[in-house]
């Protein structure tokens, strides 16, 4: 999996992206929960849930159909006055999907593990992008601060937040160069 600090940053800078002046702050603490949410997966190991099943890491929790159930309680749950249908809640849900699915595009170019479910709980297949450039992180707080963490970091740093970074200025200056031609 990438770690959580770099689901984050991707929710973040999805966020950050379509911000406008009538989005409430919690959808910022809303979409970095959403990305690392599926994530608590791992807790399944502690009841003997197995890497490969449907609830195992990367199973279902990973899924596109679990990222869509997400934005609808996520919007539901947090944005009441966002009419079921409109365009409003459509846009939020859409927003928390993307968010969550995140999650498992990341990981599906991780150099580790047995792939990703996308398609739970329809199909189970577990599947890695052909293009793997990511280090995966280890599982655990512990093993995460440690020499390996290290190297999962500086992978990120160049094959996550520097894409990134670079995808958000890239939105940012079409976004302007947008309200400056509209202003013409």
């Amino acid at each position: 999996m990438a770690s959580a600090f770099s689901h984050a940053a991707v929710a973040l800078a999805v966020t950050w992206a379509w911000r406008t002046p009538s989005i409430p702050p919690r959808v910022y603490g809303l979409s970095v929960l959403c990305s690392v949410l599926p994530d608590a997966d791992v807790l399944g190991f502690a009841v003997g849930i197995d890497y490969g099943d449907l609830w195992g890491h990367r199973g279902l929790t990973h899924s596109l159909a679990w990222a869509w159930l997400i934005g609808v309680v996520v919007v539901a749950g947090g944005f009441r006055d966002a009419v079921p249908g409109s365009r409003r809640w459509a846009l939020l849900v859409l927003h928390f999907f993307l968010v969550t699915a995140s999650h498992g595009v990341l990981d599906a170019m991780t150099s580790g593990g047995l792939g990703v479910a996308f398609v739970a709980p329809f199909d189970t297949t577990r599947y890695f992008f052909p293009w793997r450039p990511v280090l995966v992180s280890p599982i655990g707080i512990e093993p995460f601060f440690s020499r390996d963490g290290l190297e999962v970091l500086k992978s990120e740093l160049i094959w996550i937040w520097a894409p990134t970074a670079t995808a958000l200025l890239l939105a940012q200056s079409l976004k302007k160069i947008g309200k400056a031609l509209a202003r013409k």
